[in-house]
């Protein structure tokens, strides 16, 4: 992983979420992931590069460190596109992933959505780790999912299927 900036991790103020079934649930805080390790990947829904690079990447992580003690979640960051990235689009965009983790809608207030303020993103597609200190041990557009898994003595095999 290259991009460093440990800090702690701001609470999240995600308003709108759906659980990995599709249904409402209330704004998800960051220990409702747990004790461990967290990755918030954020996108928005008609990003390409989201769905090209980000999706990938996040199912492979989540095959291989789901059980290792990593938490997943995303959110679609609405910064530009309101139009299209909406809190209906959240759950068309879990089933085309097969993603059974939770899904926030972070509207912009001005020009940023809560989590882009909070955490300092610059755009899309976006990864954060989190460790179980709660301090972010990466934030940035690409990360190395091959690197990350293998971090945590996680096999690399087959990662190509996912």
């Amino acid at each position: 992983m290259q991009s460093r900036c440990i800090q702690q991790a701001p609470e999240l103020r995600v308003p709108w979420w759906i659980d990995g079934e599709g249904r409402s649930m209330a704004p998800l805080k960051l220990s409702d992931l747990g004790d461990g390790f967290k990755v918030i990947f954020c996108f928005q829904h008609w990003c390409p590069g989201c769905h090209s690079h980000g999706f990938p990447t996040l199912q492979k992580l989540i095959k291989a460190l789901g059980d290792r003690g990593f938490a997943f979640a995303a959110v679609q960051t609405v910064f530009e596109g309101a139009e299209s990235n909406t809190f209906e689009r959240l759950r068309e965009t879990q089933l085309r992933y097969g993603l059974n983790i939770p899904f926030g809608h972070d509207p912009a207030i001005g020009r940023a959505s809560s989590l882009m303020a909070d955490y300092g993103t610059r755009g899309m597609p976006w990864f954060l780790v989190i460790d179980p200190l709660d301090e972010v041990l990466y934030s940035d557009f690409e990360l190395d999912e091959r690197q990350l898994i293998g971090a945590f003595g996680a096999s690399n095999d087959g990662l190509k299927a996912a």
